[in-house]
């Protein structure tokens, strides 16, 4: 009889592939009483009233059937509208496509753009699913590694250091998860001459385009000769906090867009009809909604940034997301060691910046979507545990 061994079948790449380094904390804190969480980046804020009574209204219609493949006619001319109002960027319903959460329109971005053996640029740290897509696709992962002294900002050195006769795409992820570091339009500019000269794409991961402290965001495909080259992927979850709702989208070249629906046709279908009526009401009424939660994240901030730095964690001023990246390597201890002994004496929960690349060790993310009460009371238990060890 033969020995039938099921996990011999999983594919090699897939049981290779570590877990995300993200939810471990987490979970351990979970089941520790009066433990505090830091390192997830969920909203604390209830998606607004308007948008889930919008929701009930759909499910008492009966709008619960399939819509077409790109997602409901309304809402895609409704994503148009937002780019050009909060991004000045000129789509028509044509150059979008709804998809269940950001992470779905990256996924199949790559897939679509990617063929065995393309290299795909990727700038860490930065949030975990890049590389895992671009394996699963077939492509080779080539990792930047930014720097804390550039604000963790990607460079024209950076790029051009990097690139080869292979290199098929660019994947830019500003406002940043996890640093909170943004791009300027002239520092973008200086990206795009590099992307135009040597012909590659370019996935822009603006999922937290919103989110911006003292000053607008800038797309990449806003400047000269990028529209085309970049698929800009965006959604609900962080600006209208709609994290559960799980929809997203993506705006591009048409001719592109059609071929990620294809991909997107099969594996998914279309995203959840409910949430897609829920999301044309928080693109036409939500600006409000999107200003407060701001200028909230902001004073959180500016509290937990001004807190880390005082107790010798140095920490440069995000200036989008919500997320810090303070350095640890003064306490003489790794990244990883220093959230286990954090959790296990004072019951806070932090990520350790290895997480989102290797050259995130001696940092760690920290997120402010929480309350101020959790804040506080976090930063007074992580300065009790930096004054233990030093």
């Amino acid at each position: 009889m033969i020995n039938f061994d099921p996990k011999s079948f999983i594919n090699k790449e897939v049981r290779d592939m570590p877990p995300s380094g993200i939810r471990k904390f987490f979970d351990v804190a979970t089941r520790m009483k009066d433990a505090i969480s830091l390192g997830v980046g969920e909203p604390d804020f209830v998606t607004p009233w308007h948008i889930r009574e919008e929701a009930i209204y759909a499910m008492e219609k009966g709008r619960t059937h399939y819509t077409s493949n790109a997602g409901l006619v309304e809402l895609r001319e409704e994503i148009a509208s937002y780019m050009k109002r909060r991004f000045n960027l000129d789509y028509k319903m044509e150059n979008t496509l709804v998809t269940v959460g950001g992470s779905e329109a990256v996924d199949i971005a790559i897939r679509t753009l990617i063929n065995p053996g393309d290299e795909v640029l990727i700038p860490e740290p930065c949030f975990v699913c890049y590389k895992p897509c671009t394996i699963l696709a077939g492509g080779v992962p080539v990792t930047i590694e930014t720097k804390a002294e550039n604000s963790f900002k990607l460079t024209k050195e950076d790029v051009l250091s990097h690139i080869t006769d292979k290199t098929k795409l660019l994947v830019l992820s500003y406002p940043n998860n996890p640093t909170g570091a943004i791009m300027t339009k002239e520092e973008l500019k200086e990206i795009a001459d590099v992307v135009i000269e040597k012909n590659i794409m370019v996935i822009s991961d603006e999922i937290y385009a919103e989110l911006t402290y003292g000053g607008k965001h800038t797309s990449i495909a806003s400047i000269e000769g990028m529209k085309d080259r970049t698929i800009i992927v965006n959604g609900f979850s962080k600006a209208f906090a709609m994290t559960g709702w799980r929809l997203g989208f993506a705006v591009g070249n048409e001719d592109v867009i059609k071929a990620m629906t294809k991909v997107h046709q099969y594996v998914i279908m279309c995203a959840p009809t409910v949430c897609q009526y829920a999301a044309v009401e928080a693109l036409k009424n939500g600006d409000n909604s999107i200003e407060m939660m701001r200028d909230e994240y902001n004073y959180r901030r500016k509290v937990i940034v001004d807190g880390f730095n005082s107790m010798g964690l140095k920490c440069f001023d995000p200036k989008g997301a919500f997320y810090i990246f303070p350095s640890v390597q003064s306490t003489g201890m790794d990244s990883v060691t220093f959230c286990e002994k954090l959790l296990e004496s004072q019951k806070v929960a932090l990520v350790p910046g290895t997480a989102f690349g290797d050259c995130g060790e001696g940092f760690l993310r920290v997120s402010y979507a929480y309350s101020i009460e959790q804040i506080n009371t976090a930063l007074e238990r992580v300065e009790k545990f930096v004054k233990t060890i030093r």
